[in-house]
């Protein structure tokens, strides 16, 4: 009945205005990018495109597409993102798996978890972990990019909690009938928690694919840039030359119709990947909120 009052629909109504506000926010920033990719020199320079591309080409993507550092660092990229993601979980899914034991099971379990809440309250600081990448011997390499921040002590804690709030019953069967932490862990809790890794799994490839600080500090040349730390240095820089863009197509189109199809390219995985995972998200992001 509540939802049925006058003052209920004046609140939905302004709620949805400011939704769609908040969205369009959101979206036309990415529909202007993609404009303006499309658009020709001319139109670009003169700064006249909004949300429709002005003298149609697709100059910028043929230059963006056959520029091999771009290319470079877009593998480079995938395989973090991917590999980074991979490692990410399985640690976190045993790590939490562990930690949701109860003390008589795991004795000591309290204080292995106020640990990594100490880690990521408190961190080393850049410096020490430029050291230590450096001392370990991972500079320009993939490694570099993908165990600093392997276990994200946020994601853990919601993985944790989301464990602890799964029948006790499930395991003790499982156990009963011979399967060991292991098989628990495969068979019975993952089959049930897939919202929940779906969820800190986009969290972690998120990460991986927008990082580009990191990439800037390990690596040590620009053919070892993954796309983010390679976007970024083409936003920064003037000469498009330094980037693997040729004289020949800086002749024939703009800078800004160049860096808006590289930086439209690098957005589209994760555009594509949100709505197979969405929904998953909805009903991922709220499991271990309450634990009943």
């Amino acid at each position: 009945m509540a939802h049925t009052t006058n003052g209920y629909r004046i609140f939905s109504f302004f709620n949805i205005i400011l939704l769609c506000l908040l969205a369009a926010l959101c979206f036309l920033p990415i529909v202007h990018m993609f404009a303006l990719s499309f658009s020709s020199r001319a139109a670009a320079t003169a700064n006249i495109v909004n949300f429709w591309p002005v003298g149609w080409t697709s100059e910028a993507y043929t230059a963006t597409l056959g520029n091999k550092a771009f290319l470079r660092s877009l593998l480079i990229a995938a395989e973090r993102t991917a590999g980074g993601t991979a490692l990410s979980m399985a640690v976190i899914i045993m790590a939490a798996y562990s930690l949701s034991r109860t003390s008589d099971r795991f004795p000591g379990r309290t204080a292995y978890t106020w640990f990594f809440v100490f880690t990521m309250l408190f961190s080393g600081g850049l410096i020490p972990t430029y050291f230590l990448v450096n001392k370990l011997g991972m500079m320009d390499t993939l490694w570099a990019l993908i165990l600093p921040g392997a276990v994200s002590v946020w994601n853990l804690i919601l993985m944790l909690n989301f464990f602890r709030t799964l029948p006790k019953e499930l395991e003790d069967a499982a156990l009963i009938d011979g399967a060991g932490h292991f098989g628990v862990l495969a068979r019975i809790y993952l089959p049930i928690s897939m919202p929940a890794v779906a969820t800190l799994s986009l969290f972690s490839m998120v990460g991986h694919w927008n990082s580009w600080f990191d990439g800037v500090i390990y690596m040590s040349t620009m053919d070892r840039y993954p796309l983010a730390s390679f976007l970024h240095a083409m936003v920064v820089s003037e000469n498009l030359t330094q980037i693997g863009v040729t004289a020949q197509d800086v002749a024939n189109i703009s800078n800004r119709t160049v860096k808006a199809a590289q930086l439209f390219i690098g957005s589209l995985p994760i555009l594509l990947v949100y709505p197979f995972l969405q929904k998953y998200f909805d009903k991922g992001i709220v499991l271990g909120s309450v634990k009943e």
